[in-house]
C-alpha cells in the first residue's frame, strides 16, 4: 500500500478502491478558500468540514478567508488556481448565484471556470416580524400588506443581498407593495427588527432564533416550499404563497479541469463526513442542514440555483459595478 494511503484514517478498502489518479491524493495540505471574514456561517461550516477531512486524511485543510469585492475576489482566486485538487472554494448563494445577476461583468465565468465537488448544505431564511405587527401567520401578513400598500417595510442586509431578494420574491409572488430598507449587513437588519424600526425581515436562522426564543421577534414561516428539519414547527412560506422557495446553500467547488478522480474522491469524503450524526448535529447547531449528493447531482443543483438566483437578482433591479 502506498505511504499516502497508510496515513488516511479510514478503512483500507477505501485506499484500494480509490479512483485511478487519486490514490496518492492528498499528499500536501489543501487550501479551502472562504469568501467571507472569520466568524460567519460559511466560515464556521468550512472549519468544521476542514477539521473532519484533516482527521480522516492526515493532511491539513487550511481555511483561507478572502473577503472582498462582494465575494468575487475569492472566486477569482479559485478560478485562476491550478486544477490539482489542492484549492477548493466554499461558495454560497452569493458567489455563484446572486453575483451572476448583479455584476455587469465578472472576472471569471461562474460556470465554465469551476467544477462542482459537493452540494454541502442548505437552510431556509425565516420570515420574521416585530411582535407589534398584527400578523400571526404568513397569510395574515399577505392580507395586511394588501390592505396597507406601501405602509409595511422590510429590512435587508443590503441592495442585492439575499435578504433583499427574499423580500422582492415575496413582493412579486404575494402581489403586495412592501418597502425595502437596506442595512449594512444582516445583524443591523435584525437589530432594526427587534427595535421595531422595520416590521419584517427575512432573517438567517442563526441570527433570529435567539430573538424568537425571547419573544422579541415573531417567526411566521421558513422560506422554502416544504417545512425544514431545522425549524420543523414553522410552516413553509410556500404553503401561503404558492411558488415561493428560497434557501441559503453552501457548496464546494474546484477549479475547472480538476481531474474527475480527485473530484469524486473529495465528494465521497465530504459526504461521508456529513453523514455522521455528530457532524450533522454540529452543522445544524450553526443553522445548516447537511445535503448528501454525488458529483453529478451537486453539479445539477448548483447550476439550477445559479440560474434561479441570477434571474431573481436581475428582476430586483439591483446592480453592482
Amino acid at each position: 500500500m502506498r505511504p499516502a494511503c497508510t496515513a488516511i484514517v479510514v478503512a483500507a478498502t477505501l485506499c484500494l478502491a480509490a479512483p485511478a489518479g487519486a490514490a496518492d491524493y492528498p499528499s500536501k495540505p489543501i487550501r479551502l478558500i472562504v469568501p467571507f471574514p472569520p466568524g460567519g456561517l460559511s466560515d464556521g461550516l468550512a472549519r468544521l468540514l476542514g477539521q473532519s477531512i484533516a482527521q480522516e486524511w492526515g493532511q491539513q485543510v487550511l481555511v483561507d478567508n478572502r473577503p472582498g469585492a462582494g465575494t468575487t475576489l475569492a472566486a477569482d482566486i479559485v478560478a485562476k488556481s491550478a486544477p490539482d485538487g489542492y484549492t477548493m472554494f466554499f461558495q454560497d448563494i452569493t458567489t455563484h448565484g446572486i453575483n451572476a445577476g448583479l455584476y455587469r461583468k465578472l472576472p471569471y465565468d461562474a460556470l465554465g471556470d469551476f467544477t462542482a465537488v459537493a452540494f454541502a448544505s442548505a437552510s431556509p431564511l425565516v420570515l420574521s416580524v416585530h411582535p407589534s405587527l398584527p400578523a400571526k401567520s404568513a397569510s395574515d401578513l399577505v392580507a395586511l400588506a394588501r390592505a396597507r400598500p406601501g405602509q409595511i417595510n422590510y429590512g435587508s442586509s443590503g441592495n442585492g443581498a439575499v435578504l433583499h431578494l427574499a423580500g422582492e420574491l415575496f413582493r412579486k409572488l404575494a402581489r403586495v407593495d412592501v418597502v425595502h430598507v437596506p442595512y449594512k449587513g444582516s445583524p443591523p437588519a435584525v437589530t432594526a427588527l427587534v427595535s421595531g424600526e422595520v416590521a419584517v425581515v427575512f432573517a438567517t436562522t442563526g441570527s433570529v432564533i435567539p430573538h424568537m426564543l425571547s419573544g422579541r421577534v415573531r417567526a411566521l414561516a421558513v422560506t422554502t416550499a416544504k417545512r425544514s428539519a431545522l425549524l420543523p414547527d414553522l410552516p413553509a412560506l410556500g404553503e401561503a404563497v404558492p411558488g415561493y422557495d428560497l434557501m441559503l446553500y453552501q457548496g464546494i467547488l474546484a477549479p475547472a479541469k480538476t481531474p474527475r478522480a480527485i473530484v469524486t474522491r473529495l465528494n465521497a469524503q465530504i459526504n461521508a463526513t456529513m453523514s455522521r450524526p455528530a457532524s450533522r448535529e454540529s452543522w445544524r447547531k450553526l443553522g445548516a442542514e447537511p445535503v448528501i449528493a454525488d458529483v453529478d447531482e451537486s453539479d445539477r443543483r448548483l447550476k439550477q440555483e445559479l440560474a434561479k438566483l441570477a434571474r431573481l437578482a436581475v428582476d430586483s433591479g439591483a446592480k453592482m459595478d
